[in-house]
């Protein structure tokens, strides 16, 4: 078993967690201004993407971009990853590939303290990604666990690159916001994420 196999079904089963669905929970959350860099990126890419309507497009013409935004406006504060292997424990399917992972460290190297988790979701369907968000949250805690990291929480998102979900998981509770956050306000996507690195939600 791998990341890409779990369900909700499954992480709640086999991994024991709690699943609670809290609607508008990053709604409160302030947007943050964005650069003139990714405002154009995205005007230009955003209508590219949809139109070639492939994960991979999104990917690298969406999602990158409003990650690199994240990583600009903490220079020297984050790293980021993406299709990087993180296998954390085999037995438990904690293993596989994650679309990408931001880091709490400058380690740009190798994975070091991960506090974001962030899927692909699948034909554009965010609540079926959780699943496979959620045990890499589970992957993340068990991950800075054994190397004496202490964070608390972390934090998952699953986007279809027009669209966002985001959610935490601490202990073993999942808490997923069902509102769709869209890429038309990338102020208030970069003002969650930031607010989910500097632990302020």
């Amino acid at each position: 078993m791998a990341y890409s196999e779990f369900n909700l079904q499954t992480v709640r089963d086999r991994l024991g967690l709690t699943i609670e669905h809290k609607p508008h929970y990053f709604a409160h959350v302030p947007p943050v201004g964005v650069s003139a860099l990714l405002q154009t990126l995205l005007e230009i890419q955003v209508p590219i993407a949809v139109a070639i309507n492939t994960e991979k497009a999104r990917s690298e013409l969406i999602v990158m971009n409003v990650l690199m935004e994240l990583v600009r406006q903490l220079p020297g504060g984050v790293s980021l990853f993406s299709g990087i292997d993180l296998d954390v424990e085999k037995s438990d399917g904690l293993n596989g590939y994650c679309d990408f992972l931001i880091s709490l460290s400058p380690q740009q190297l190798m994975v070091d303290a991960p506090i974001i988790a962030l899927v692909e979701a699948k034909n554009a369907d965010l609540p079926a990604a959780w699943g496979q968000c959620a045990s890499e949250m589970v992957a993340a805690q068990r991950f800075n666990e054994r190397r004496g990291n202490t964070i608390p929480k972390l934090y998952g998102v699953v986007t279809s690159g027009t669209g966002w979900m985001f959610g935490f998981l601490e202990g073993k509770h999942v808490v997923v916001d069902l509102q769709e956050y869209n890429i038309d306000e990338p102020e208030r996507l970069v003002g969650i994420l930031l607010a989910m690195v500097q632990q302020r939600i």
